[in-house]
């Protein structure tokens, strides 16, 4: 049996469905005006022209995350990407891999499209492979991408797939079969099960398993700041909180308030009231069964002695104290979760610190406090501080690794 696919990107004049090998031979063959190239204009053009539509006003407001991902591909954006791509050596020339085959979650609905922009921008040839369970925002992109092709360059329809197809082992084995770079997005089961499909010799593995993330506060430069500048921290951490249901690698599990008690309790309670108000104003809330889901979880958390105290405010937020660091949550427990621990110190936290803690968001400390931290950990976790409110935003430096230059490779040329 001939395994088949549904293309959805670029969406086909005839039916959608169509069998792997011809979708391999298709991107096998050369695109119109020659092979892309690392940085190439003709995909720069097309991303802009992305950038542009998912910017608008009307659409940003109903999928405030798209308005992330408009800014990732603009072009001030595109040409940082594209400089370090190109590289100025002419001994030393930067080139596509090749076909790449993107594998990408549904829980986080627009990742594939930031996967796949990367790699388009460094000149490969991609296959992305969707869950059948998107929707949302993925949706809207898709749509999107296939708006902005009318007006794209040829090479852009011939080079670039976005399908879907369910979990099918003889497909997904002749994909891997093709590819000469494999993207896996997921959790670490989904990309040990890929990992047992196999690549030809010289193919490359890129891999985004599980990881959890946190946030912490400086309790000093909470006090210390004025009543605006809080609401816009709180702002902040809503919405790296509840952007996808938390579900996200780099939404905050844990908050660590780093101060003396009083003044952390005296905080905290700040920062309840403006979250509460916060949600109200934005109008984001948890439906009842991921309220029930999320007491199920904390009230286990209790039972096991990892936490001392519950608080629920309502269906939104959930509030669990932790016994100590040594309880330190890397599990999704449900949508407003928030894991609450002080410490005096911020390096305090660098005992705990595995490789599976990716984000830690901070409010209030100063460069050289995140320096001793990272330094503190001596490699061990952590792939990125931000400020609140800048966890989901994309960068082409993620978990640690540099996708300009994973997505291309190095051509020496001596004369």
């Amino acid at each position: 049996m001939v395994a088949s696919v549904q293309v959805l990107f670029p969406a086909p004049d005839g039916p959608s469905i169509t069998n792997v090998e011809s979708l391999i031979d298709e991107l096998a063959a050369e695109p119109t005006d020659g092979m892309l190239v690392a940085g190439d204009d003709r995909v720069r053009e097309f991303l802009m022209a992305l950038s542009r539509r998912l910017l608008q006003p009307g659409l940003a407001r109903r999928h405030p995350e798209l308005g992330s991902l408009g800014f990732f591909l603009r072009r001030s954006e595109l040409g940082r990407a594209v400089e370090q791509m190109v590289g100025k050596s002419p001994a030393a020339v930067r080139v596509p891999r090749g076909v790449a085959i993107h594998f990408t979650p549904a829980n986080v609905a627009t990742i594939f499209a930031y996967s796949w922009a990367v790699s388009a921008l460094a000149g490969n040839r991609n296959v992305v492979r969707i869950s059948e369970r998107l929707q949302g925002a993925g949706l809207v992109v898709l749509d999107a991408m296939n708006e902005a092709i009318a007006e794209a360059h040829p090479a852009i329809r011939e080079t670039q797939r976005v399908i879907s197809y369910a979990h099918d082992e003889a497909t997904t084995a002749s994909l891997c079969a093709a590819c000469d770079m494999r993207v896996m997005w997921g959790g670490d089961v989904a990309v040990q099960t890929l990992r047992a499909f196999r690549m030809p010799p010289t193919s490359r593995d890129v891999a985004f398993p599980d990881r959890s993330s946190s946030a912490a506060i400086s309790v000093t430069a909470w006090h210390a700041a004025d009543d605006d500048r809080r609401r816009a921290v709180v702002e902040g951490f809503a919405t790296d909180v509840y952007w996808f249901d938390q579900a996200a690698c780099s939404s905050p599990r844990n908050l660590v308030w780093v101060g003396e008690t009083s003044q952390a309790l005296a905080a905290r309670q700040g920062f309840q009231l403006l979250l509460t108000d916060v949600l109200t104003e934005r109008g984001w809330g948890v439906d009842a069964s991921m309220a029930v889901e999320k007491r199920v979880t904390t009230y286990g958390l209790a039972a096991r002695g990892r936490a001392t105290s519950l608080e629920f405010v309502g269906n939104a937020i959930a509030n669990v104290e932790l016994a100590d660091l040594a309880s330190w949550e890397r599990e999704w427990l449900g949508a407003g979760t928030i894991c609450h621990i002080r410490v005096d110190q911020l390096d305090e936290i660098a005992g705990v610190i595995s490789r599976k803690d990716q984000t830690l968001t901070q409010f209030g400390f100063s460069a050289e406090e995140l320096a001793n931290l990272v330094n503190h950990l001596g490699g061990r976790g952590i792939d990125r501080i931000v400020p609140f409110g800048q966890a989901l935003a994309f960068s082409r430096v993620w978990d640690g690794m540099d996708l300009a230059e994973e997505f291309t490779r190095i051509v020496t040329i001596q004369v």
